[in-house]
């Protein structure tokens, strides 16, 4: 799972996550904390195989858990902001190295750019 999810990424993400609901009175099964269930989504996105069927033993729940989980963090604009802070953290890179020039910016700016098109057409074709 670290692979999957570094802990860079995932102290840039975990602070732009909704806490975990407590346990319910009532019982039931433990909730999958957040990392793996990210873990989970950034395997199914990156593999591009169907949420069911993710893998089990992977320990990042059912595919149903890390798709509801996907689907209530894009209605939380978890991915937009975590977009924002990393084309924050590009940028700033950017402005340290200033031998890279203006040319290699734009480039970096249109590639961020058609990743965000991209994602919102995953996330529109995934909502339905």
């Amino acid at each position: 799972m670290a692979e999957l999810v570094s802990d860079e990424l995932w102290n840039r993400i975990e602070p732009l996550l909704p806490p975990l609901p407590p346990p319910s009175p009532k019982g039931g099964r433990p909730r999958v904390e957040h990392r793996p269930a990210l873990a989970g989504i950034v395997f199914v996105l990156k593999t591009g195989i169907p949420w069911q069927a993710l893998p089990t033993e992977m320990g990042c729940g059912s595919g149903s858990t890390c798709w509801r989980r996907f689907a209530a963090w894009t209605r939380l604009a978890v991915w937009s902001k975590l977009h924002a802070l990393l084309l924050t953290a590009l940028s700033l890179w950017l402005l340290q190295r200033s031998g890279l020039g203006r040319h290699l910016w734009h480039s970096a700016l249109f590639g961020c750019a058609l990743f965000v098109l991209w994602l919102a057409g995953l996330v529109a074709v995934l909502a339905t």
